[in-house]
């Protein structure tokens, strides 16, 4: 039966012939391959029959049946997780009705835990569905090296697109423009889709431009959008990317970044414009995974505008002390 659930040329075929594979032989109401990331339970992959679960869905990871299995506080399968003190515990089992549990975990080579492989039911099952464990197993593990394959292609994947999306530079930063920023986002977003990354949006607009320009000229104004994107781009880290949205706006696509990383990116960000004596307004905003990064835009943007808002108050404090 085993052959029923090839072939498949990427990861989410996989994940999908394998959930599909599993609800036929198991016939449990809600399999899904999900990924953990800090708190966040995502569900990349569902075949649901029953409880209104979509891909896409975020959960509390603390509150699963699945984070005390990889602790080792409840067996993978539970054919009555009435049965199992961990499993009654757990929060998730006072939201929904659920009677069994599968739970696999996907392990990348280095170790660390990417998600699971999971199933619950309504009703209990048959002691038998135990036996299927080393199967689930051998699933698990195969969808872990193909995930694992796709991830180191990650890099080589970003190159091509920044390499084709070079020609869509703002000729006086050389960073990307507009164009070229949507186009990366879009890239970015199908892969934070499949895989459940991570990414935040940092956006920086410059607050003297205009008195620069009236009062210094417009080459000064040049200068200090050169100097402002080449300073934003030596606080980055290679993988994420920077681009000049508008005359004097930048946005920074921070890669596979969690909220406590987007931080430090933003620290590393002002601290290198004061050292300019570049005065900026910055906002940012961390991806969720119901919303999409081009919510997580709009987000930064608010907060960027609400920076440049309190900055004349934030001043006017300053003199004051």
């Amino acid at each position: 039966m085993l052959e029923s659930i090839g072939p498949f040329t990427d990861f989410d075929s996989a994940a999908h012939h394998v959930l599909t594979f599993l609800r036929q032989r198991l016939t449990f109401d809600l399999w899904a391959v999900t990924r953990r990331e800090e708190n966040d339970w995502i569900m990349l992959q569902v075949e649901d029959h029953g409880y209104g679960v979509k891909e896409g869905s975020v959960f509390c990871w603390s509150d699963s049946f699945c984070s005390r299995m990889v602790e080792g506080e409840g067996p993978c399968i539970p054919p009555n997780v009435s049965a199992v003190q961990a499993y009654l515990e757990a929060p998730i089992g006072r939201q929904v009705s659920i009677g069994a549990y599968i739970g696999i975990p996907i392990v990348l080579s280095d170790g660390s835990l990417f998600g699971t492989l999971c199933a619950i039911n309504t009703h209990s099952m048959p002691e038998a569905i135990t036996e299927e464990l080393p199967m689930l197993r051998v699933l698990a593990n195969l969808l872990s090296t193909i995930l694992e394959n796709e991830l180191k292609g990650n890099d080589q994947q970003r190159q091509i697109e920044r390499m084709e999306a070079e020609a869509m530079s703002d000729v006086l930063t050389e960073l990307y423009n507009r164009r070229g920023w949507e186009n990366l986002l879009q890239a970015e977003e199908l892969r934070c889709q499949r895989y459940g990354h991570p990414a935040g949006i940092i956006y920086i607009d410059l607050d003297n431009l205009k008195p620069i320009n009236d009062t210094k000229g417009h080459a000064a104004g040049d200068k200090l959008i050169y100097t402002a994107g080449k300073t934003i781009k030596s606080a980055l880290r290679e993988q994420d990317i920077v681009a000049r949205v508008g005359g004097d706006e930048f946005a920074v696509l921070a890669v596979e970044c969690n909220q406590r990383q987007i931080k430090g990116l933003v620290d590393r960000i002002t601290n290198a414009l004061e050292q300019e004596s570049i005065e900026a307004s910055v906002g940012y905003a961390a991806r969720h995974s119901s919303e999409g990064l081009w919510v997580a835009c709009e987000k930064a943007d608010q907060k960027m505008y609400e920076c440049k808002r309190d900055r004349p108050r934030q001043s006017r404090d300053k003199k004051g002390k």
